[in-house]
């Protein structure tokens, strides 16, 4: 159902690539959007974002009231001896609301981290980390084997 949302927004990003490159209506943009520009398509950088909020969630970088939201399956006692809680895994809650209910944070939120693999997770913790500690990041670069870090502007 939201796909059929995503694709006006997907429509503009492709416009807007275009007229940043110069590229006629009719020419491929994807690989001009991945490849010069650096820019994610609308779902995937969606679900990054998402991630990144859940990851700062996690590491209690977020506002308490998001945190509270993003619940491991190991702090919940009758579920630790799961294997999900040796993943990683976050509890997502049930919801009432056939429309709105999986739109929520609560929900989509814990399901899109639950669906990224340990090595994803691993990234996503890395990035936060580097983007919010300026200066640690060259200890990260060198750790990771990469050449520069990453800085915000």
């Amino acid at each position: 159902m939201w796909e059929a949302h995503l694709r006006p927004l997907q429509s503009v990003q492709n416009a807007a690539a275009r007229l940043i490159t110069g590229k006629r209506k009719f020419d491929h943009i994807a690989s001009t959007m991945r490849d010069d520009l650096h820019w994610l398509p609308v779902k995937q950088r969606i679900l990054f974002k998402l991630c990144s909020l859940v990851s700062k969630c996690l590491r209690r970088a977020a506002p308490s009231y998001l945190s509270d939201l993003c619940v491991p399956v190991s702090a919940t006692t009758a579920r630790s001896f799961l294997r999900s809680s040796s993943r990683g895994d976050l509890t997502i809650p049930r919801s009432r609301l056939r429309r709105y209910g999986s739109r929520s944070f609560a929900v989509c939120g814990p399901t899109a981290w639950n669906s990224t693999s340990g090595r994803s997770r691993l990234l996503f913790i890395i990035l936060i980390i580097m983007l919010l500690r300026p200066s640690q990041n060259w200890t990260f670069c060198r750790a990771y084997g990469v050449n520069s870090p990453v800085t915000r502007s």
